[in-house]
């Protein structure tokens, strides 16, 4: 439990939300489900009751060793031990409560992914970031989610439907996605906002670029900044 904790996830205890989740998925027969955190299992079955495939991974191989005995009649589920933002595998939805440290990274690797839509558990703080309207407030993950999908708020999750139960609330969203992300983008994106308290004509300088445009970031709307980073990878 010490391990999940510093990996910052917490195994949901609630099959009432479980259900949720998995009839927010809106998944068919068609569907490749891919989910990250196996944990004990609770979210895997009910994902594969519609499922052409699912596969899940999980960073604990004695939690797959677990779940590969306790879903061993379930013929469309693969299981895996590993970290799942490596895998290659395509699928057409993804469904993960994402570990707290990880939310990110997984942003940012799904940003980069091909798939339809996902269903997926962040802490509340972190849904806040991604969806705030105040200009000043955005992040660099705020223009990444923004732009490589369309973020909606399903519901709340108490700190209570956890175990061990977390410090903070969750929030349940739904992404579609819209644009796909190269890698060179998002680290563009990520060094503009290291750089967001300057002009954009002295961001530009930075990278050798010019402008007559004086713009702060904060003045910028999401497709601005989008643009602004394209401009800089253009040789």
């Amino acid at each position: 439990m010490i391990k999940r904790k510093r990996l910052g996830q917490h195994f949901l205890n609630s099959n009432s939300i479980a259900q949720s989740i998995a009839f927010e998925a809106k998944i068919t027969k068609k569907d490749t489900v891919f989910e990250i955190g196996t944990g004990l299992g609770i979210l895997t079955p009910l994902l594969c009751t519609h499922a052409h495939k699912v596969i899940s991974v999980d960073v604990d191989e004695k939690l797959v060793n677990k779940a590969k005995s306790a879903f061993s009649n379930l013929d469309n589920l693969v299981l895996r031990w590993g970290d799942g933002f490596k895998q290659t595998d395509t699928f057409s939805i993804f469904v993960s409560n994402l570990p707290y440290s990880k939310s990110k990274d997984a942003i940012e690797w799904l940003a980069m992914s091909s798939f339809s839509h996902g269903v997926v558990m962040v802490q509340k703080e972190f849904a806040d970031k991604l969806l705030v309207k105040s200009l000043k407030k955005r992040k660099a993950v705020s223009i990444i989610a923004n732009h490589a999908f369309e973020i909606t708020s399903l519901f709340d999750v108490g700190k209570n439907n956890f175990s061990p139960p977390p410090k903070v609330d969750s929030v349940v969203l739904k992404i579609i996605k819209k644009n796909i992300l190269t890698k060179e983008l998002i680290q563009i994106i990520n060094k503009i906002f290291s750089y967001r308290r300057k002009t954009v004509r002295n961001i530009l300088k930075q990278f050798n670029k010019e402008t007559v445009v004086s713009k702060r970031v904060d003045d910028l709307s999401g497709d601005e900044i989008i643009n602004l980073a394209k401009q800089i990878l253009e040789k």
